[in-house]
Parts: structure tokens; sequence; C-alpha cells
């Protein structure tokens, strides 16, 4: 068995590893650790998982962990690494931004398996990739693995509440998100530079714009993320690009249909969807920003490290209502 454990195990991110986790064939939990519940049964911050687990919060991480997930918000990786306070044997999964751009610095490898599934199965530890990053990135990379992304990129995107992290704001409480709609961040957001860096990396030519319109929802949980550039093809053209770049990736959907953020919330999916309208060819992509966008992509990375099949543990089913 895999003996994982997660550092910052109180917020959201962590309460969706929980999940998986427990019910991971292969996986074991043995620590979760929270500065803020130390001692405090799991349930106490993710009351879903009573009768699950007899885990309590610690403030360390058990020497016998194979494999560490870092949950504990940007910024705060790097000081734990510092610190010395993960088992020098342990694989690292961070779902923060510390370490996804590519730096002589670090060893982490950038985790979309879309993108780096063969250096992710090598990787002794992973950087996994941020939300919007994730739905737009596979929107646009077999666009530029097949060299044609030679204009610029529009993205209007919209996620739920739940991106912003556990700890309410102005903009993310119940009674200014409900029933409201807004854009923040707008063409400046900090996942335009590992969304360039994945397209250089598959065009290494690539040196468009990417304007990119983030904007907040009325929902909790899930991305839509309409992104348009100039195509020269017909749409038969780019559905054949699209459909033999993730015929070997299993959560990665090319669909005949406009997807809504329905049809992937509480799964691993994403769900693409390609028209044409003139010369302009709009790719639109849905994921969950918690599980694909987040925890079930660093299981995901933890299954292709171990090496699982990529599925395991992530027979995740999305409900219609």
């Amino acid at each position: 068995m895999i003996k994982a454990g997660i550092i910052g195990g109180a917020g959201y991110t962590a309460g969706e590893l929980l999940r998986i986790l427990i019910h991971h064939p292969e996986t074991e939990v043995v620590s979760v650790m929270s500065g803020s519940h130390s001692g405090e049964p799991l349930h106490t911050a993710h009351p879903d998982v009573e009768g699950n687990t007899d885990l309590t919060f610690s403030n360390t991480i058990s020497e016998e962990t194979d494999i560490v997930f870092l949950c504990s918000g940007h910024g705060k990786s790097k000081q734990i690494l510092e610190n010395g306070q993960i088992p020098e044997s342990s694989r690292i999964i961070d779902l923060s931004s510390d370490f996804r751009l590519n730096s002589n610095s670090h060893d982490f490898v950038y985790g979309l398996p879309e993108l780096n599934r063969e250096a992710i199965k090598a990787a002794q530890n992973v950087a996994n990739p941020g939300c919007f990053a994730t739905c737009i990135q596979l929107s646009l990379l077999p666009l530029a693995f097949a060299g044609l992304l030679n204009n610029s990129v529009h993205v209007s995107a919209i996620t739920g509440s739940t991106g912003a992290g556990q700890n309410p704001t102005a903009t993310t409480h119940f009674s200014w998100r409900s029933n409201n709609a807004s854009v923040y961040k707008a063409f400046t957001h900090q996942h335009l530079a590992e969304i360039k860096q994945s397209l250089q990396q598959l065009q290494p030519g690539f040196n468009e714009s990417v304007h990119f319109i983030p904007m907040r929802g009325a929902f909790t949980r899930g991305i839509l993320a309409a992104c348009y550039t100039k195509f020269d093809g017909d749409l038969e053209e780019a559905a054949s690009i699209y459909e033999d770049f993730y015929s070997l990736h299993p959560f990665t959907l090319i669909s005949g249909s406009q997807p809504d953020v329905k049809r992937v919330v509480n799964t691993n999916k994403a769900i693409i969807h390609l028209s044409k309208e003139g010369d302009q060819l709009l790719v639109t992509g849905v994921i969950d920003n918690l599980l694909k966008g987040a925890s079930g992509q660093a299981v995901q990375n933890m299954n292709l490290i171990f090496g699982l099949d990529e599925t395991t543990g992530l027979n995740l089913k999305s409900s219609a209502f």
C-alpha cells in the first residue's frame, strides 16, 4: 500500500484528497497535518468523512510516508521544504503555485498528465497545475502540438467560489457571490505564465498573446473556459487533431455537444467541444476545479508515479442535478 500524508489538511483541496484516498484501493492515509486542528478528528474540518476514518490531525508527518501532498497554499510549500518537514524518502505533489514554472532551483515536474505523462512517471516531485491553467491548456494543447497556434488566443473563463479557497473574503462569501458575477485579474491572472510555458513546450516558436478574462460565478465548483483563435482548416480537421492528441488520455473527452459544468462536477473529467464560425475555432472546455483542477489530478499524478493505472481510485460519478 502507498502510505500518503497531507500537509495543510483542513482546506478544500485536502478534503477532496481525503475523500479520494480513503477509498483508493492502493493507498493508506497515515498522517494529515494541520496547525489549526492538531489533535482533532479529521471530521471536525471535513464532516463528510466521519465514519470513514479514525485519523486525527497531527502537527508532523509520519516518517513512513511514501508521498506527501502539499495543500498549504501559495508561498508556503517552499517554506515547508526549507524547514525539513517532509521525510527525505517521500515523493511530493505540491498543489500550490510555488514550483509550477521551470527553474534550475527546483526539481519539480509540471504535473499535467496530458502534457508530461512520461516525465511524471519518473518524477520524485510534481507541481500540480492550477485549475484555470488545466482547463485552458487542455483546450489548446492539441493546436500547439500541431504547430497551429499562430495567432492571438482569446479566453473567457468562469470559476466557482471554491477556487478561492476555504477562508471567506469580500468576494467569496455567500451574500456577495450569490446571484452575482464579476471579472477579476483581466489579462494578468497568475495562471497565464504556466499556460504559456506549456504551449511553448509543444510549439517552441509560440509567442502570440493569450488574452485571458477570468470571471467569478455564482456556483461552488467547476470551470468553463471558452477559447477562440484563428484556424485555417475546417472543423473536421480540428476534430481529428484533438481526437488523436487525447486518444490515450482517459480523462479528457472530445464531445459533439456543448458541455456544461454539471457534466463534470464531482469527476476527474475534462470535456472539450469544438465549433467553427468563419475563420475562428471555438474550443469550450469544462472541468471540476477541485478535482481535475486540483486533487483529482494530484491523485492521477500519484498513480503515474507509483506505476498504477492512472484512473485507479478516480471512477468518480457526476450528477445531472
